[in-house]
């Protein structure tokens, strides 16, 4: 599955490409990621958690991060998986920091492959709903990581009605994606896409 997502912060190079290199901070900015363990030259163990109607797993798996900063380009590989439900998945990601004005445009790109129960969502559309939500939340939290006082850049038209649905929802449980947080985003990113235009 082929996912592909840009978006701007509103803040200089440097700032977000230091940020980008602080792989700790970096995994807090993503909802649902927890980082579990720096192994050291790049290797780290991770857990993400998310919550699908019914469907509820924890990946934990391991990701190893190379960064090229003359380009302000990275390259991440890791997998996972849910050792209750049996799902496991593989991303292979590349991303991109570069001068937009007074913005950093961030370019992301990635393949990520699922298997077992999860795979379901993938052919139904649900998971790349959801990574759409999940961008646009985490460039709000690099923003205010960056600078609290200041709003989000969106990375879409329809992303600044999806990112405030996911915060006006309950919050979810620590380290996991609800859906309570995610259905209002995905309906108003839907009826945005079929109506928004007409």
């Amino acid at each position: 599955m082929q996912i592909t997502q840009s978006f701007k912060v509103a803040r200089p190079l440097p700032a977000v490409w230091a940020l980008f290199q602080d792989i700790p901070e970096i995994a807090r900015c993503m909802p649902g990621a927890e980082l579990i363990e720096d192994k050291g030259d790049g290797n780290y163990l991770g857990r993400v958690g998310i919550k699908l109607g019914p469907f509820n797993a924890s990946f934990e798996g391991e990701a190893r991060v190379k960064a090229d900063a003359a380009a302000h380009t990275g390259h991440v590989e890791g997998k996972g998986m849910d050792k209750r439900g049996g799902s496991r998945s593989k991303l292979v990601m590349d991303y991109s920091l570069s001068e937009s004005g007074d913005l950093t445009a961030v370019d992301i790109k990635a393949d990520l492959q699922l298997s077992g129960p999860v795979a379901q969502f993938g052919r139904t559309g649900v998971i790349t709903e959801t990574a759409n939500v999940l961008i646009a939340q985490f460039a709000r939290n690099i923003e205010q990581k960056l600078a609290p006082a200041q709003t989000v850049a969106p990375p879409a038209v329809e992303a600044e009605s999806v990112a405030k649905a996911v915060n006006e929802a309950k919050p979810a449980p620590a380290n996991q994606i609800s859906v309570a947080a995610l259905l209002g985003a995905l309906i108003s990113s839907f009826f945005r896409r079929l109506f928004g235009r007409a």
